[in-house]
């Protein structure tokens, strides 16, 4: 079973994730921001994980706080889910349109964080929500997760569209990536023997 529960608490958030990466793409999400709760129900049904993301946070401050450890969390998730990482296909990208967007995203499962950022977001907001959280959150993600994500915008001027579809672009990525490879079945992808 590839799955895995985590929680955070902080003085400023308390964030509890469960994760099953062989699901159905069902999800129970209330972060107390509308926008990252659109946006994280759309990743698990596009990566097809089920995921639970409850989360409380200091949102009368802003919804930084939240946001990036949301990210923290469900990074941490999937590290533990995937655990040796044993038999995954490990590299995952995709190409997908939203609209006039078009975003291109490229996961490797590599155990280094980080994250190359390309998104050109023309608003500072989409409702309430900043949109220079969406760099905060995937970078968070990517760090705790330990995997390289690139996120490149090569179309775009609504900036709704453009988040979105990087987040229905990761998920799908991610779909990928974590994917059982019935050739290396139980082998580590890497010549180091170790990700």
């Amino acid at each position: 079973m590839r799955t895995a529960e985590l929680r955070r608490t902080t003085g400023e958030t308390d964030v509890t994730v469960v994760l099953d990466l062989d699901g159905t793409g069902k999800s129970d999400i209330s972060t107390g921001c509308g926008f990252l709760d659109h946006m994280l129900t759309l990743f698990a049904r596009h990566g097809r994980f089920d995921l639970t993301v409850q989360a409380r946070g200091d949102t009368w401050v802003d919804d930084h706080h939240t946001v990036e450890d949301v990210g923290i969390v469900l990074g941490g998730a999937f590290a533990q889910a995937l655990g040796e990482k044993r038999g995954v296909t490990r590299y995952g990208s995709t190409l997908l349109p939203m609209d006039e967007a078009l975003i291109l995203t490229a996961v490797d499962l590599s155990g280094r964080g980080l994250l190359c950022y390309g998104l050109a977001i023309p608003t500072e907001k989409v409702g309430t929500f900043d949109t220079q959280l969406t760099e905060e959150f995937l970078n968070a993600f990517a760090r705790q997760a330990g995997l390289t994500l690139h996120v490149k915008q090569l179309a775009g001027t609504n900036s709704h569209h453009i988040i979105e579809g990087a987040f229905k672009s990761l998920a799908r990525s991610l779909r990928a990536a974590v994917a059982i490879d019935p050739a290396a079945a139980g082998e580590v992808p890497s010549t180091k023997g170790v990700l």
